[in-house]
């Protein structure tokens, strides 16, 4: 690996566009200019069906290590753990060549939601985020093995313009592919085959976490998890279909009180005070309740561990604190509690990921998605200006110009939290609307 500085990495993978392409797509370079003790490389993937990050540690090694390196050097870390499961054998096979005293493997239970970062670092390093913080509060930086590799080829000049991703469930042909940014939802699932029945639904992300997608036109992002095709007749289909009126309405009805949600939250059991059966009750009375516990579904990562696992009435306290989140946020309101004790029985009551399938039905459509190293070319991508935390990148591009793959078509707003945005393929600019910026190859501007 060549020298270079540490304030280089920084610039270069900002220059790159990197964003977290494992979550919420924080821009990666405003991690890398901080100071942190440990650098982990969240390889966990625990949604079921999604086989993204285990097949490229697997193939591309020396990519994530290079990566995790050039984390290390930025942030001053003295120690890099990767993260994963030991259910995922050839990316073990295929990491420990590169294994130092400074860069460690630490195998996960093959529980969830042991991706979340918030557990993985607790169950890496003990240590424990406090509630409303974040990883580096605790001296510590998250990447996951896509933006890693992300990361070390930002460093070698070549900019975010592609996303590797899995499509899985019900189609022809499971496959974890690697597309163009910008490229339709609609063209990924042909890659795979289609879907095996007439009437399919899509998830974009997994299962647990994942959202229903209305519009198949809609582009793969930065931060586009995986697809997932279920009949639409599916309970997972049919729970993310239901109305917030209808959840409201169960809530209401038939919670119990019985705390099966709360002693299952896996925030709850590191100590964060979110408490979701309680967050219902205060819904289901009109707020009634201890307004800092109120404040506490500012903390829910949304997992669904209680909707999906722990509720035995069908109720879904996600949805309601989800809905509790945005009403506190638009009036303004942060969580101030402090970190609370740690459940003496939390690593006893990890889900077991077998458990979820059964328990989610997904058996039958639980299968492997091979990685392809082909590249696909789409005619045209609609590159979204948002793909990451931050304000929107703004045009650099006008209409009818020729780009080139690699090439800036979005900067980063002055002094704003942002990622730069680079054309996907060589092309023509043929739309610019404030949301996005379509090429098509060889296209005339309309």
């Amino acid at each position: 690996m060549k020298d270079i500085s540490t304030k280089d990495i920084s610039l270069n993978v900002r220059e790159a566009g990197v964003v977290g392409a494992g979550g919420a797509g924080f821009p990666t370079h405003v991690k890398l200019s901080a100071q942190a003790e440990i650098v982990v490389v969240n390889a966990a993937e625990c949604e079921p069906m999604l086989k993204t990050d285990q097949q490229l540690a697997a193939r591309f090694p020396e990519q994530v290590v290079k990566g995790l390196t050039l984390a290390l050097e930025a942030t001053g870390a003295q120690k890099g753990i990767i993260a994963l499961k030991a259910k995922y054998k050839a990316s073990l096979t295929a990491l420990e060549p590169y294994l130092t005293d400074k860069i460690q493997i630490a195998i996960l239970p093959d529980i969830y939601p042991a991706g979340d970062e918030v557990i993985t670092i607790w169950l890496t390093t003990g240590r424990r985020v406090p509630p409303g913080g974040i990883p580096l509060n605790i001296g510590v930086v998250v990447n996951n093995v896509q933006t890693l590799i992300n990361v070390a080829k930002a460093v070698d000049g070549e900019p975010v313009t592609t996303r590797t991703l899995t499509v899985n469930g019900a189609v022809k042909n499971p496959i974890t592919v690697t597309v163009p940014l910008g490229t339709s939802l609609r063209e990924v699932i042909d890659l795979a085959g289609g879907g095996k029945e007439e009437d399919i639904t899509y998830i974009n992300g997994g299962p647990m976490m994942g959202t229903l997608i209305t519009d198949l036109s809609f582009p793969v992002t930065k931060t586009t998890g995986g697809l997932i095709a279920l009949p639409s007749d599916h309970m997972l289909i049919k729970r993310k279909s239901m109305s917030f009126e209808t959840v409201l309405r169960i809530a209401k009805t038939v919670c119990e009180q019985c705390s099966f949600c709360t002693e299952l939250c896996p925030r709850h059991m590191i100590g964060h005070e979110l408490s979701p059966h309680l967050l219902i009750r205060a819904m289901n009375y009109k707020n009634i309740g201890d307004p800092l516990m109120l404040t506490s579904a500012l903390t829910c990562s949304e997992c669904g561990v209680c909707e999906a696992y722990a509720c035995p009435v069908g109720i879904s306290p996600l949805r309601v604190n989800r809905a509790l989140k945005a009403e506190l946020r638009a009036k303004g309101i942060s969580y101030q509690g402090d970190l609370g004790n740690e459940d003496p029985m939390a690593r006893n009551r990890l889900i077991p990921s077998s458990r979820l399938v059964e328990r989610l039905r997904l058996h039958p459509w639980y299968q492997e998605a091979p990685l392809s190293l082909e590249i696909y070319e789409p005619d045209e991508v609609k590159l979204k200006l948002q793909q990451h935390i931050g304000a929107p990148a703004v045009p650099v591009v006008k209409l009818g110009e020729v780009v080139k793959l690699g090439q800036i078509i979005g900067e980063i707003p002055e002094r704003s939290l942002g990622a730069k945005v680079h054309a996907s393929i060589n092309g023509t600019v043929v739309q610019i609307t404030p949301q996005m910026i379509t090429l098509r190859k060889g296209g005339a501007a309309k």
